[in-house]
């Protein structure tokens, strides 16, 4: 078999669902079937426009938060926490024993350790005084 290599600077997503799909199928071929399902917690405005939230998945047991984000506007009134704790709740209905989160945020970083997520690792330079912290926290 020949092959061909093709580097594109923009998003492919015709390339990114191949490799998806194909890494996908080898890793439940090695390690075994992944149980890999979303989770989407959206913070509504009055007007139901989606402003902020949390997007995740669970899979082999861990819950995994990608992206969370609250509006400064609500900032400091407990909805961080409020948002990681449903995440939390419905990984544990979903049979995870951990959860885990990456932050180059300070204050993010502060938020996740009150929240019981303590450090496992880290790139301290990431970025121009910026580190990327990596946490997790056992759920059982």
């Amino acid at each position: 078999m020949s092959y061909e290599i093709e580097l594109s600077d923009g998003a492919n997503e015709d390339a990114k669902a191949a490799i998806l799909g194909a890494l996908k199928s080898y890793n439940i071929n090695r390690f075994g079937p992944a149980e890999w399902k979303d989770l989407s917690i959206a913070l509504k405005d009055d007007d139901g426009t989606v402003i902020g939230g949390l997007s995740g998945h669970t899979a082999r047991g861990w819950l995994y938060t990608a992206l969370l984000f609250i509006p400064e506007e609500f900032r400091g009134q407990g909805l961080g926490p409020k948002l990681l704790g449903m995440a939390e709740d419905e990984a544990r209905k979903r049979g995870c024993k951990g959860a885990y989160i990456d932050t180059m945020n300070p204050e993010a970083l502060a938020l996740y350790q009150k929240c019981g997520y303590t450090i496992f690792g880290q790139i301290e330079d990431y970025g121009d005084s910026i580190a990327l912290t990596y946490l997790k926290k056992s759920l059982i």
